[in-house]
């Protein structure tokens, strides 16, 4: 497929379309979830093909097919569709609750909103989801707050900051999918390299929560819970460690979870199937996305918007660090601007591979670049999931929360030290 080396700024019409429609409704109507975004993306997608009348609808639809289907973007949707099953089968058999109640009865009552943090990195570590650890751990945060003078916002922004921690190096988790796919990397290395920035923002975290929090003793009545149920969760975040395939991994965690709930009572057969197709139905909006935006973008490519906007972007660029730095702001605007971290990645993942391989970026560097500065950005913005499921949780403004955002900074301020530093030292891989 021959694409028209000049760039072309018309062709990036369709983002134009996409961002008017889903940030307009947002600010006209206060929610900026209110527009659905796959609607929002289907007519960009139209746009898209209306565009560049020198080509025929036929052809411009084939590039748009070929763009979706291409072969990382559909084993995306592979690990999307395996990572939503696994995480509600074992959230259904109570893998989360066992996980929660076990970390609360270990953390000292004295620390208990350093432990809201750490408990909400493993359970989004583990699930692959900032939002869905948010939903299970906000009320926890609430019922410390009501007995302490500990407030609300800053324990609602811990478990925050420990969703986001999660959500950037989860194997399951579908920003770091798409920061891998679209990298072309794998995930181990994503992982390590990523992992080494992520860490000293969190241990930093802990540092400051405790100091806000000390002296403040919180009386948790702890439940029971059973160290074989938090069983699926150490073997999928164990073998994906070493490095064992993830369509080995996660249908492994998902038999693996399922058989626990079955002998233990919490399925039958048909609830655990039932439990596998609703974690397979949560992914489909995000499939759906992913597919649609990549078709998009293909035909944008085709047109020469891609071009166009590497043309202006590598313009000022002069050495590796510099294409880094592009990358990181590329990511984060588009951030502020959807809302959603997978979105942007999916966005901007064709774009930072471009800029990646023309200056020696490292894939495993780029990926984490996509991942932490997109994290970071969601973290922050009061209209973003997170924030707003956190808000509505504990019946405050998501407004309130942002001066507690601790996590999420200092996680965009080591990604900004790791660039400057050029942190942490990749060997090559032969």
């Amino acid at each position: 497929m021959k694409i028209q080396q000049s760039g072309n700024p018309l062709a990036l019409l369709p983002f134009g379309v996409f961002f008017l429609l889903f940030i307009g409704a947002g600010i006209v109507t206060g929610d900026f979830y209110r527009f659905p975004v796959i609607i929002a993306i289907a007519i960009a997608s139209g746009v898209a093909l209306m565009l560049n009348r020198k080509e025929t609808l036929h052809k411009k639809i084939d590039i748009f097919c070929k763009g979706a289907g291409n072969g990382n973007i559909i084993l995306m949707v592979l690990i999307f569709l395996l990572a939503g099953a696994f995480s509600e089968v074992a959230k259904g058999m109570g893998a989360v609750d066992s996980t929660v109640n076990m970390a609360l009865s270990i953390i000292p009552q004295h620390y208990l909103i350093v432990g809201l943090f750490v408990i909400a990195c493993f359970i989004s570590l583990s699930m692959g989801t900032s939002v869905g650890t948010i939903v299970a751990i906000a009320p926890i945060g609430v019922g410390i707050s009501q007995q302490t003078d500990i407030a609300t916002a800053l324990s609602m922004a811990a478990i925050i900051g420990g969703a986001m921690f999660g959500d950037n190096l989860s194997f399951i988790s579908d920003t770091t999918i798409a920061a891998v796919r679209t990298q072309h990397t794998e995930m181990k290395d994503k992982f390590k390299v990523n992992f080494w920035i992520a860490l000293p923002a969190a241990v930093v975290t802990c540092l400051i929560l405790a100091i806000l929090t000390a002296g403040q003793h919180g009386d948790i009545a702890l439940q029971s819970y059973s160290w074989i149920k938090i069983l699926p969760y150490l073997v999928v975040l164990i073998l994906a460690l070493i490095g064992i395939n993830v369509f080995i991994v996660l249908p492994l965690g998902i038999m693996i979870a399922g058989l626990i709930g079955l002998l233990d009572g919490s399925y039958n057969i048909f609830a655990f199937l039932q439990a596998a197709n609703e974690g397979l139905a949560g992914m489909y909006e995000i499939s759906f996305l992913a597919i649609l935006i990549a078709g998009m973008v293909e035909v944008i490519r085709f047109n020469g918007g891609i071009n166009y906007i590497l043309q202006k972007v590598t313009k000022r660029i002069r050495s590796k660090k510099g294409a880094e730095w592009s990358i990181a702001s590329l990511v984060g605007i588009t951030d502020f601007a959807t809302a959603n971290n997978t979105i942007s990645i999916v966005i901007v993942g064709s774009l930072a591979k471009n800029i990646a391989d023309e200056y020696h970026v490292d894939p495993r560097k780029s990926a984490s670049i996509l991942d932490i500065f997109s994290c970071s950005v969601q973290g922050i913005i009061p209209y973003g999931a997170q924030l707003l499921a956190a808000a509505g949780l504990a019946g405050i403004s998501p407004v309130a929360i942002m001066p507690y955002s601790i996590y999420p900074i200092l996680l965009g301020l080591c990604g900004v030290l790791a660039i400057i530093g050029g942190y942490p030292r990749i060997k090559n891989k032969s």
